[in-house]
This record gives structure tokens, sequence and C-alpha cells, in this order.
């Protein structure tokens, strides 16, 4: 069970106990990811219920607020890294890599970090505030918040599944040794647990599976591979883009 202390302890700012994060114990995070996801989405649900009695906007604001709060902020920070190692590199592997570990924030990461949240900001207020108790149950979109975290945690199994991982010694280096069967197994839960949405959860389904398919292939394309910190920027987009399919 220290696998999945640790997949809590790394995705999220929950407390948890006090474990030893080994090789084998981070390996074996992973495969607990979708379920970190739920977790996730569990709570936003509970926060959307909390504000229902606000206008939507400040309730969004609010909203945000929480999911990045929850987070720490460990996605965002790398969707700004990989905003200014895209535009910064040129095309040149080498140089985006080394953009990416600089520590310090650029203009296309700034950028990217306040598009992103004005996405998620303006989808939120669609799901959150200004709901009777009898809407809330029966007609509320808010229960549909546990798809994005879900589905955008489950694409980082499926990325360390079939993606090469390019830095020898960075964070997520010891989840390649991730047992592939325990990895898999959660991703037939994760997709099951998606599609009980029907077609709701079809749609959130496809949007991230286009998104993480696109992000995939230019992470091939510029540097063989995927790093830590294009991983936190694909959940990022996931997240964003689940969010509007779910309002289609």
């Amino acid at each position: 069970m220290r696998g999945l202390v640790i997949a809590f302890g790394f995705l999220t700012r929950i407390p948890m106990p006090a474990v030893q994060w080994d090789v084998r114990a981070q390996a074996a995070s992973l495969k607990w990811y979708p379920f970190v996801g739920f977790v996730l989405g569990l709570i936003f649900v509970l926060a959307a219920w909390c504000l229902r009695h606000l206008d939507p906007l400040p309730a969004a604001a609010v909203m945000l607020l929480v999911w990045v709060a929850i987070t720490g902020a460990l996605h965002l920070d790398g969707l700004a890294d990989s905003a200014d190692a895209w535009i910064g590199g040129m095309g040149n592997r080498d140089r985006t890599l080394t953009i990416m570990k600089d520590p310090r924030c650029g203009p296309a990461g700034v950028i990217s970090l306040i598009l992103l949240s004005l996405l998620k900001f303006s989808a939120l207020t669609a799901f959150v505030g200004a709901h009777s108790v009898r809407d809330w149950f029966y007609g509320s979109l808010a229960w549909q918040l546990i798809l994005p975290p879900l589905l955008a945690r489950t694409a980082l199994v499926a990325l360390f599944l079939t993606t090469p991982y390019v830095r020898e010694n960075g964070l997520g280096a010891p989840l390649r040794g991730a047992p592939a069967l325990g990895c898999r197994i959660a991703l037939v839960i994760a997709i099951i647990a998606t599609c009980a949405f029907m077609l709701t959860g079809l749609k959130a389904l496809v949007a991230a599976l286009i998104v993480g398919v696109l992000w995939r292939r230019a992470t091939m394309k510029r540097i063989g591979g995927f790093t830590g910190d294009t991983a936190g920027a694909m959940v990022e987009m996931i997240e964003a883009a689940t969010l509007f399919a779910l309002l289609l």
C-alpha cells in the first residue's frame, strides 16, 4: 500500500502518512494514478456542492482555487516549462531539454498559465453555482467533474506504458519500472468507470484521447519521448479539453 500513499503524496497536497519512497514503491505508485484522479474528482464534486448557492463566476473562481491548491500546481509548472521550452527550443532537442530544466518562467510560460486558467475558469462557470438542491441532484453538471482529473491521470499511466522517458534521473525515472500488468488493469478500470457516464463519458474519453495522442506525437518528434514537465502539461491540457467536451 506504500504505492498508494506515494501516489497521493506526489500528485496531491492531501496529508499522507510518512512512508519510505524507495524505487520499488515509487514504481508501484503508477497504477494508483487513476484512483487518485477519481478521488480528486469526488473532492471537486463536493466543492461544487458547497458552492452551489453562489453565482457562477465567484463559484468558478473558488473552484479553480481549490483545483490548484489541492494539486499544488504541480502540473501547471510542467505546462509553463514546456511552453517556454517549445518556443525557446526552436526545434532543437538539446536546447528544448535545457530550457525545460530552467526553474525560471518566461513569457511563453506565463501566457500559457493565464490562457489555460481562463479556459478552465470559463468552463467551470457551467458546472458550479446557482443550483437549487433539486436541480443539483437531478440536473447538475457537477457530477461530471469526476471525469477530467480521472482521465488526465489515467493518461499518465498510458504515457509511461507507451513512450520513452528521456531523462535519466528525472522525477519520473523510477516509474519506468512500474508493473505493466497492474497498470493495464488500472487503465481498464478507469475506462469502465468513464463509460459508466455513458455518452458524457464517451465525449470526455474522446477528447482526452485526441489531446493525449497529439501531444505524445509532438513530444516524440521534438525530444524523442517525454519528461515530467511534458507529462504535467498533458495533464493540464486534457483537463481543459475534457471540461469543454462535457459542455458540448
